[in-house]
C-alpha cells in the first residue's frame, strides 16, 4: 500500500474514533475567515494536533481544528484553517487534509481564503468568485506514484471549479445583494508577497488574484472525485497597485471587514447546495 494512502487511513480512523458524522460539505476556512464557525450547530472539533500525521497550522489567524457539525440540517465540517508549502511541509502534507476529506465521505470541498488583487478593479475587502486557476508555480500535488485508490493518473481539470456551484453561489450573491466579483486564482508558494514585476506578469496571463493556498488542494480534491467550489477574500491590492507596504495584518484587517457578507454569501450557498433555499 502506499505510504500516503496509508496515512491517510490512519487520519481517516483516528477522525471516526471522534464523530461518526458524514459530512457532505467541507469548508475551508482561510486567514482572518475562522469565525464562520461559531455559527455551526457543532457536533465536535478535533484539533488538527490531535489525528496521527496530520499537518498542523502555523500561521496567525489559522486555529488548526476540525469542526463537525450542521449549518441548519447540512452536515458539513469546517477546517478552522488550513496549512501551507511555505511552512515547510510537504506538497503532500499540504493537500492531505483535502483527500481525507474525501474518504470521510464528503460530497464537496469549499474552499476560501485571503488574496491579493491583481485585477486592478479589485479593491481590499470584496469577495471573488474563482471561476479557474493558474498552478503553473507551484509543484503539482499529483507528481510522483499515483495512488490509485484516490484517482486515475491524469485527471482532466477542464472544470476544476464545478460550473453548477459555481452558479449557485452565484445566485446567492445575486439574491442577497452580495456584490461578487469573478475571476481567475493563482498560487504561487510564498511566504513572501510578489513583486510588482510578477503581478504585472500575472495580470498579463489572465490571473486576478492570487495567493498562497487553495489551487493544489483543488486539484487533489478534483483527483479524488470531489465537486469543487471557491470563494477568495481580496484583502488588498497586490504589489505595485498600492502606495503601502503589504503586510500580514493587513489581510486579517481586510477579511474582518467584510466576514459578515462572506458569512452570509457562504451560509445560503451551503444551504443552496443542500438542496435548501
Amino acid at each position: 500500500m502506499d505510504k500516503r494512502y496509508e496515512k491517510l487511513l490512519k487520519c481517516r480512523d483516528y477522525v471516526r474514533t471522534q464523530t461518526q458524522l458524514k459530512p457532505r460539505v467541507v469548508l475551508v476556512l482561510g486567514s482572518g475567515l475562522g469565525g464562520f464557525a461559531e455559527k455551526l450547530d457543532v457536533e465536535c472539533e478535533v484539533p488538527y494536533s490531535h489525528i496521527p500525521g496530520f499537518p498542523v497550522s502555523t500561521v496567525p489567524g489559522h486555529a488548526g481544528k476540525l469542526i463537525f457539525g450542521r449549518v441548519e440540517d447540512v452536515p458539513v465540517v469546517c477546517m478552522q484553517g488550513r496549512v501551507h508549502y511555505y511552512e515547510g511541509y510537504s506538497v503532500d502534507d499540504v493537500v492531505l487534509p483535502a483527500r481525507l476529506m474525501s474518504l470521510l465521505g464528503a460530497e464537496v470541498l469549499f474552499l476560501t481564503n485571503a488574496s491579493g488583487g491583481v485585477n486592478p478593479a479589485f479593491d481590499a475587502g470584496e469577495l471573488m468568485l474563482i471561476t479557474d486557476h493558474i498552478l503553473c508555480f507551484f509543484p503539482n500535488p499529483l507528481i510522483g506514484a499515483n495512488i490509485d485508490e484516490l484517482g486515475v493518473r491524469f485527471p482532466d481539470m477542464s472544470h476544476i471549479y464545478d460550473p453548477a456551484l459555481c452558479e449557485t453561489i452565484r445566485s446567492v450573491a445575486r439574491r442577497r445583494g452580495i456584490p461578487l466579483h469573478e475571476g481567475v486564482y493563482c498560487q504561487l508558494t510564498g511566504p513572501s508577497y510578489e513583486s510588482p514585476a510578477e503581478i504585472r506578469m500575472l495580470g498579463a496571463m489572465g490571473a486576478d488574484a492570487v495567493g498562497m493556498s487553495t489551487a493544489c488542494e483543488a486539484v487533489a480534491a478534483n483527483h479524488c472525485g470531489m465537486r469543487v467550489c471557491g470563494v477568495s477574500c481580496v484583502s488588498n491590492k497586490a504589489a505595485g497597485l498600492s502606495p503601502t507596504p503589504l503586510s500580514h495584518k493587513e489581510v486579517q484587517e481586510a477579511a474582518d471587514r467584510v466576514a459578515p457578507l462572506f458569512t452570509k454569501l457562504v451560509w445560503d450557498s451551503i444551504l443552496a447546495m443542500g438542496g435548501r433555499d
